[in-house]
């Protein structure tokens, strides 16, 4: 029954809320509404009771005025405020897994496992993820926080022979408490919580097994994530985004952020026409901090791993710099486009434009509304 459901994707990202509402045609996800507001949040470091008031009134008016007929909703994480990793572990019992998972947990998450709420999941070769393998001993039960539609099956994971790999992620509990009370606030059922990387997945590299790098140009970050066999491998977040653009935009032509903004959105800059040094240096630092960061991700990938990088998926609202993937490309030398993360929703032709002019700021959106359906 729940495959006829229809579903919310809901993005609460640095610069923007969004949400997507998509149902199951088929086999099928086919879009319902979509609207998004834009808006500053700041969920991660701001708790106050004004600051959840805020983004609670903004997300109410904006399902009203998206006219969403379903209160089931998915969300995500931040990439930058979940610690995963993969970890080698020896075949062995579930119950000795357990134990071998949240040990090794300690090693790599900074923050004491009483404070966070673990999830992992058996890997299969090349990186499939093993059905009923995952498991969530932290988690409060009734929190509905999932980071895989196989959260409450309690089927055991297939026994492998030599070496298991593990998917593990790690989020802070008080964290997670924020969505799941945000989404009490206005009415919404939070039937899974998971991190923008599975979203983004989901959308943009859909079945490709090859290895593939997504560039997620954010409002607050830039997160680089390399998927192999449908599976994030690695993924790292630097603190440059949209938002520091405008704002040294603004100081450098002396406007206010809301002008400096439309400014921006309104550029017409492009790197096929003129080079890095020739554009403003708010953005010319965007650029270089993004080939920097994928230079570095690409060195740790190539030094763990013989398969090349496929191609490299652009999206994010700060993808607006034309030219940005021949750049890539010519740097690289690896194939680079924009993600359309509607490519495999049902929507009318009529809108075809228009979506794919919004595409790179709905990817997560899209992706979370869809994991419940595809």
């Amino acid at each position: 029954m729940a495959k006829k459901q229809n579903y919310l994707g809901v993005d609460i990202g640095g610069g923007s809320l969004k949400v997507v509402e998509l149902k199951p045609v088929g086999n099928r996800p086919q879009l319902v509404t979509y609207g998004y507001v834009d808006e500053s949040y700041n969920i991660i470091k701001d708790d106050t009771p004004e600051a959840r008031q805020e983004i609670a009134n903004h997300l109410r008016e904006l399902l009203k005025q998206s006219r969403v007929t379903s209160s089931r909703a998915v969300s995500a994480l931040p990439s930058f405020s979940v610690f995963s990793s993969i970890i080698n572990l020896p075949a062995m019992a579930r119950k000795d897994l357990i134990s071998a998972v949240r040990w090794e947990a300690k090693k790599f998450v900074p923050i004491p496992l009483e404070e966070m709420i673990l999830d992992w999941e058996v890997l299969k070769e090349p990186g499939q993820i093993i059905p009923g393998s995952r498991t969530d001993d932290n988690k409060e039960k009734d929190s509905k926080v999932k980071d895989n539609k196989t959260a409450d099956k309690e089927a055991k994971p297939e026994t492998a022979k030599g070496n298991l790999k593990v998917l593990l992620t790690a989020a802070p509990k008080n964290l997670v408490n924020r969505y799941v009370e945000l989404f009490k606030e206005v009415g919404l059922q939070l039937v899974g919580l998971e991190t923008e990387s599975f979203a983004l997945e989901r959308s943009l590299v859909g079945n490709d097994l090859s290895p593939v790098m997504v560039v997620d140009l954010g409002s607050r970050s830039i997160s680089i994530i390399i998927f192999s066999a449908g599976v994030p491998t690695l993924n790292r977040s630097i603190d440059v985004g949209g938002r520091s653009v405008t704002k040294g935009l603004a100081e450098a032509m002396g406007l206010s952020e809301l002008q400096a903004e439309q400014y921006k959105r309104d550029m017409s800059i492009s790197l096929e026409k003129e080079p890095l040094e020739k554009l403003p240096r708010p953005v010319a630092y965007l650029i270089n901090s993004l080939i920097n960061e994928m230079r570095y991700i690409l060195n740790i990938y190539q030094n763990q791993s013989r398969q090349p990088i496929s191609k490299v998926i652009v999206t994010g609202g700060s993808c607006f710099v034309a030219g940005l993937t021949d750049y890539i490309y010519n740097i690289f030398n690896i194939k680079a486009f924009i993600g359309d993360p509607w490519a495999r929703v049902i929507h009318p032709v009529d809108i075809d434009a228009m979506l794919k002019e919004l595409g790179p700021r709905f990817a997560v959106s899209v992706g979370l509304a869809m994991r419940e359906i595809v």
